[in-house]
């Protein structure tokens, strides 16, 4: 396959690595030529991927129509808030009709409350599509530790085809027709993330933790349920898999916010902190922008979210993590 991946950050690259790998023809676009240029002379993702050779046959380049030329392939690894306005750059070149698009990004638009896939149809039309989800940390991919996704598309040969396309002897790839579903677990897990980061960050434990998973999930299938979603999606790959290694794993840049809050700084100043490179989750954190979706989803379908609902007032509205604690813990006596 002739495949463009298009987004140099530390998944990106990851997934441009990988299918290279497999022997498939890979265009890895990047934004900012002045970093394009950095990759393509040190063949390193120093900021994103340290370590990870990038192999000599990707092609790297900032240059977005050649990039996207002629490809079966286009997968866009570009964070949410800026997946639209690439799109409306795709929009102007043209590009076949066989060809596949393929979201890896997990987030949701804060104006829209849209999901990915429903922002490539609206501005591409009716291409055909899929998305990647699951708990697929870049580092551990790129390194060949065991690994597993998901795959869906209102398509049944779209999903297996890039089933076929991901799947390695170190990363096993499931498919679902439940495009709503992954996606929104991909996206809603990062929040939760961040509260369990919070609740490192204060120096709480394992009990602490297991309870903001648990009721994080519920807090997320409710929401999944009430926008069409099927309840299992949450119990599998992409919802608690994705769940528990985006609030375990050292490497998780929401997590690593949490924490931070948690040990009293501004989120200001952590987005500064995550924009130098020597940072050690140099990046973005969908689950800020999400978390600011995800409350106004949750009022949109009125549905009670109170771990989501604590973090958006400890990120936009200045709340104490300590407070926001205290009244997750004495809100009134419920069934499970």
């Amino acid at each position: 396959m002739n495949i463009a991946v298009l987004g140099d950050g530390g998944w990106g690259t990851t997934v441009a690595i990988l299918l290279s790998r497999k022997g498939h023809e890979v265009t890895l676009w990047g934004a900012f030529t002045d970093y394009v240029r950095y990759l393509n002379k040190k063949r390193v993702n120093s900021k994103f991927l340290p370590k990870i050779k990038i192999p000599a046959q990707i092609i790297i380049t900032a240059d977005l129509k050649n990039a996207i030329a002629g490809k079966n392939l286009i997968i866009l690894a570009i964070p949410s808030q800026y997946t639209r306005g690439v799109l409306k750059k795709i929009k102007k070149i043209k590009i076949s009709k066989d060809t596949i698009f393929i979201s890896v990004t997990k987030g949701i638009e804060m104006d829209s409350l849209k999901r990915m896939s429903e922002i490539i149809k609206e501005e591409l039309g009716n291409v055909k599509l899929a998305v990647l989800s699951g708990p697929t940390i870049a580092h551990e991919v790129a390194a060949g530790i065991p690994t597993t996704a998901v795959v869906s598309s209102p398509d049944k040969k779209i999903r297996k085809l890039v089933q076929n396309i991901f799947m390695t002897e170190k990363l096993r790839v499931y498919t679902n027709d439940d495009l709503v579903g992954v996606e929104l677990g991909g996206s809603l897990k990062n929040i939760i993330a961040i509260a369990c980061g919070i609740s490192d960050g204060l120096g709480f434990g394992t009990n602490t933790k297991a309870a903001i998973l648990a009721r994080g999930l519920a807090e997320i299938s409710r929401l999944g349920k009430a926008m069409g979603a099927a309840h299992k999606t949450f119990s599998g790959i992409s919802g608690l898999g994705d769940l528990v290694t985006t609030c375990i794993s050292p490497y998780s840049r929401n997590r690593f916010v949490g924490e931070e809050i948690g040990k009293g700084k501004k989120l200001g100043e952590i987005k500064k902190q995550m924009q130098i490179p020597a940072c050690r989750q140099a990046g973005i954190a969908e689950g800020i922008s999400t978390t600011k979706s995800a409350y106004k989803l949750s009022l949109k379908y009125k549905v009670e979210m109170p771990i989501i609902k604590e973090v958006y007032a400890v990120l936009y509205q200045n709340k104490s993590p300590h407070q926001a604690v205290e009244d997750l813990m004495t809100r009134a006596k419920k069934e499970e």
